[in-house]
């Protein structure tokens, strides 16, 4: 549908204004035309009861720019968000702020998924074990009994003393499986039922994308629901919404949760007496049979496609194996059941897994049901994407032949997918679209989807599409920032095409002038683990050789809120990340200068799901390139390339080392849809804007 019009509305100006409540109290507000359009249109939407999909630039100022309607329209309001970081800030400081200037007596409530909250049964069933894997663990778990006693909400967050990734977690919160509900011993107290009744009685209800389409689901197969029903949804960073939508409404079974199941098994049963030695043996064969479907595969980690299995004569009969060694454990466990409210649970877990574990073998049937397959060698653009190895899908060439199954009439692609000490089982569907198109059918219902990522040259149609939102309105304002000022986009002359060994030595050689002219102050942004992990030894090996004095962060030596605190800290330090770097991500002020990017972000088309849909685009006609690889390109790239500007102080230099930029006619596509900076090819005039730029504040001990 068309863009919307854009008047402010008057309760709009009232408060984010240049004579508004904003104005007048905060000293570092900025009174922007495109936020108060943004929040008219919001709010219109909202009291219409419309869908609106919104792109607004960085700076624009978006999180109050739908905030401020949430409050002013009234109503029951679901803000769902991409990360667990941005949710606490809109808790913890954005929506505190807007209540309290608008004078509106609402209730906010913030909902994590119930891993993010501690469980009283398994913290005690750990305490009362006593087998922790270190006096790490021991002391964690006297940190987190102390906090559960003071503790209102249980949330982990809150617990500084043990680091959110600590393994620790896993045993002490409880899963969907695992949860004995209403039987439990500590369910007057439990932290998730708390703060699910919480959200029921809230105005605004802060959560995560994760966490809404597990609501949906639970929706969809009739078991309740962990959401209140509200008047609108709206959800920020929607750009990750065609990802976490395919993973909510496919399907998945791993080996790993055989594993808990087992453990948790046997924990209750040692409690018990007359656990029989029978089902220690039923237990010990399935803990057996999943870790040996795991070592099958050679690789620590990859994605194959189930067709690519079907000769895979070891995968067909370790995964026969452990089918029916879960069915042997389902038998036992039915037969026991009575014993315990644990085992009752348990036995409800196995007849899950065994459903998904013997649904996952059958009903294959071709790409296309019969149609040809794909043609990867064509169009020449499909090439240049296939060469390309991308951080997103590390995946085994043999996955190019996708195998889809016809599951109540949706097109789905069954695939599977290796971690270090697990296996995934994945059913995956080829578009979420009807299903969420089903979604938006919710009567008296407004739903607003924003991001600064969702067009492609101010086209928003591949992200309505993707989403089944073809009937919503759309708003595009731009970043108020003067990028022609702040900042320069520099392409390299004489790079090699991307798909060459030699390319990330190149992508190095251009970049080591540019680090020294910018004293540090930089990402390097990389489309694959296997570029990043080369580059980095590049970089080491220039560095000493060079007598460069830069500190050099790497992604995997630490978290990545760890690495960023360091970077900031340090003041002159180069951060090499791959894809968890390219979003979400604000680095502010004189410490981020400089991003480099090695490549277009393209998704190799070798990954199992993406070459399904792929093939299926082809087969109805389309141009699989043009038509969805290229726009998740630029939709990605742009997320990269805004890692650089992000106050109307910052200045920078982008960099994208990419020849295929400028040297393909999609090109132009991609770089016209990055903000308008200005560009060269000229490396000395890259190197002059940057030794132009204030030096570095000293590094914060």
């Amino acid at each position: 549908m068309t863009d919307p019009v854009s008047p402010v509305e008057p309760d709009v100006a009232a408060v984010l204004g240049a004579a508004g409540l904003f104005a007048g109290s905060r000293a570092d507000f900025r009174a922007r035309t495109g936020q108060q359009e943004m929040a008219s249109a919001v709010l219109r939407a909202m009291r219409d009861k419309h869908g609106l999909i919104v792109e607004a630039g960085t700076g624009t100022g978006k999180t109050f720019a739908y905030l401020v309607p949430a409050l002013l329209a009234g109503g029951k309001v679901i803000v769902s968000t991409g990360t667990r970081t941005l949710q606490d800030q809109l808790f913890h400081r954005d929506l505190p702020m807007v209540k309290q200037l608008l004078r509106i007596p609402v209730d906010i409530a913030l909902l994590k998924g119930r891993a993010n909250y501690v469980c009283h049964h398994h913290l005690q069933r750990v305490v009362n074990e006593g087998r922790l894997a270190s006096r790490e663990e021991a002391r964690q778990v006297r940190e987190i009994e102390r906090f559960c006693a003071t503790s209102t909400t249980g949330d982990r967050g809150e617990l500084p003393g043990v680091p959110e990734t600590a393994p620790i977690w896993g045993q002490v919160s409880s899963t969907r499986d695992n949860c004995l509900g209403s039987e439990c011993d500590f369910h007057a107290d439990c932290f998730v039922l708390a703060a699910r009744r919480r959200a029921q009685e809230a105005d605004i209800v802060v959560v995560n994308h994760h966490l809404f389409f597990a609501d949906v689901m639970l929706k969809d197969e009739g078991a309740g629901e962990l959401l209140p029903t509200a008047n609108t949804v709206i959800f920020d960073e929607a750009h990750q919404l065609p990802e976490v939508a395919s993973l909510f409404f496919g399907d998945s079974v791993s080996t790993a949760q055989v594993l808990d199941l087992t453990r948790d098994t046997r924990a209750e049963g040692r409690t018990l007496a007359g656990f029989p030695p029978e089902a220690e043996r039923l237990l010990d064969q399935a803990d057996k049979a999943a870790r040996e479907l795991r070592l099958v595969f050679r690789e620590r980690e990859g994605r194959h496609a189930q067709a690519a299995l079907a000769a895979n004569g070891e995968f067909a009969a370790a995964l026969g194996t452990l089918i029916d060694a879960m069915a042997a454990v389902q038998q036992m466990l039915e037969r026991m059941e009575g014993r315990s409210e644990t085992m009752l649970a348990c036995a409800a877990r196995a007849v899950d897994l065994n459903r998904r574990l013997a649904a996952w073998p059958q009903r294959n049937v071709a790409v296309g049901q019969g149609a040809p397959a794909q043609d990867l060698s064509s169009p020449p653009e499909a090439r240049d994407a296939s060469a390309q190895p991308s951080a997103w899908t590390e995946t085994d060439p043999a996955a190019m032949s996708s195998a889809l199954a016809a599951e109540e009439g949706e097109a789905r692609v069954r695939w599977l997918e290796l971690f270090n000490q697990s296996l995934h089982l994945n059913s995956t569907p080829l578009s979420v679209a009807e299903a969420f198109r089903r979604q938006l059918e919710q009567p008296g219902k407004a739903w607003i989807f924003t991001s600064a990522t969702l067009s492609v040259g101010g086209d928003f149609s591949h992200y309505q599409q993707q989403m089944g939102l073809e009937q919503a309105q759309t708003g595009r304002w731009d970043s108020p920032f003067d990028y022609a000022q702040q900042a320069l986009f520099f392409v390299p002359d004489g790079m090699p095409p991307p798909n060459t060994p030699g390319y990330t030595a190149a992508v190095v050689e251009h970049a080591l002038p540019l680090l020294v002219a910018s004293r540090g102050r930089a990402f390097l942004l990389f489309t694959s683990l296997r570029a990043l992990a080369e580059a980095q030894g590049l970089l080491r090996e220039a560095f000493a050789r060079d007598g460069i004095d830069l500190p050099l962060l790497v992604q995997g030596e630490a978290s990545r809120g760890e690495l960023l605190d360091r970077f900031r800290a340090l003041g002159n330090a180069v951060l090499l990340g791959s894809q968890s770097f390219w979003e979400g991500v604000d680095v502010r002020g004189d410490a981020l200068s400089l991003v480099i990017i090695d490549k277009l972000p393209f998704a190799a088309p070798d990954d199992p799901v993406l070459a399904a849909r792929l093939a299926e685009i082809t087969r109805k006609g389309g141009n699989a390139f043009m038509d969805y690889q290229l726009p998740q390109a630029v939709i990605t790239l742009k997320q990269g390339a805004g890692r650089l500007i992000r106050d109307e102080q910052d200045q920078g230099v982008l960099v994208i080392c990419d020849p295929r930029l400028l040297g393909k006619p999609y090109g132009k596509r991609i770089w016209r849809s990055l903000p308008p900076m200005r560009r060269t090819r000229e490396p000395g005039v890259a190197r002059d804007f940057l030794l132009r730029l204030p030096p570095p504040a000293p590094a914060v001990a």
